[in-house]
């Protein structure tokens, strides 16, 4: 089979791939707390072609041919959100490096959204995040917030000195989860207490997504050119096969 079929069709499915990484950042432009995916690129495998066998090369003359691209990772984007007031008590907004715990089935996870409400059950009101998670404080307790049963009062007064926030020696590194949460890897390295003076947390505040709409339209029609330009490459390929098989006959 010509080589070129198999190049096109890896540009096919690594440029969906990226069609479908800005899509999902367009979709969640309005998604509090939301960071921006990029998709990186590397090409494929090369190896030396064979034609001029008769022919000695130089020491630093190689003739290679490559096998196509693709998607080589998704890299997250921790730049700052715009921060947007929304006067409910239960909003918070972390400005600068930081994300608040959650504790979810029984597992550790982190977010930037600040979108908080409460559980009411038997033993007090607990601080859940905007899907049910428990928000968590400096040393991953569960958060208990005053608040008078059968009325709306909520006591949230100096609630925000309670909320943990932690910081990674590399955010880039964390795993989104399902719920747009992030969970350490390897690579982010382990949560640690995020030092007051690099975060400030805003009451009745939520951070947006820092999707750049304009851009992320930029990169689908780039993406979407790209698709088209692989796509005729197998198209091509295509042709050439069945010109040589007419040619055999």
């Amino acid at each position: 089979m010509n080589n070129a079929f198999y190049t096109g069709a890896s540009g096919l499915r690594a440029h969906q791939n990226a069609i479908d990484v800005t899509s999902h950042n367009l979709t969640n432009c309005n998604t509090y707390g939301y960071k921006a995916t990029k998709p990186e690129f590397r090409e494929l495998l090369n190896n030396n072609m064979d034609i001029n066998k008769n022919r000695e090369l130089g020491e630093n003359e190689k003739i290679l041919k490559g096998h196509g691209v693709k998607m080589s990772n998704q890299d997250l984007l921790f730049t700052q959100g715009s921060l947007e007031n929304t006067g409910y008590e239960l909003d918070f907004a972390i400005a600068g490096d930081g994300l608040f715990a959650l504790e979810r089935d029984g597992e550790i996870e982190y977010t930037r959204n600040g979108s908080f409400a409460l559980s009411i059950e038997d033993d007090g009101a607990y601080l859940v995040s905007s899907d049910g998670a428990y928000v968590l404080d400096q040393d991953y307790n569960r958060i208990l917030v005053p608040y008078k049963p059968g009325t709306n009062d909520i006591e949230s007064n100096g609630l925000y000195r309670r909320l943990g926030v932690f910081s990674f020696s590399n955010p880039y590194g964390l795993r989104r989860t399902d719920y747009e949460s992030y969970q350490p890897t390897a690579i982010s390295g382990d949560a640690e207490d995020a030092d007051g003076r690099i975060y400030k947390i805003y009451e009745q505040s939520l951070e947006r997504s820092n999707v750049n709409v304009a851009k992320e339209f930029a990169d689908v029609i780039v993406s979407q050119k790209a698709y088209q330009f692989s796509a005729r490459v197998v198209t091509t390929a295509d042709e050439i096969e069945q010109l040589v098989n007419s040619l055999r006959k």
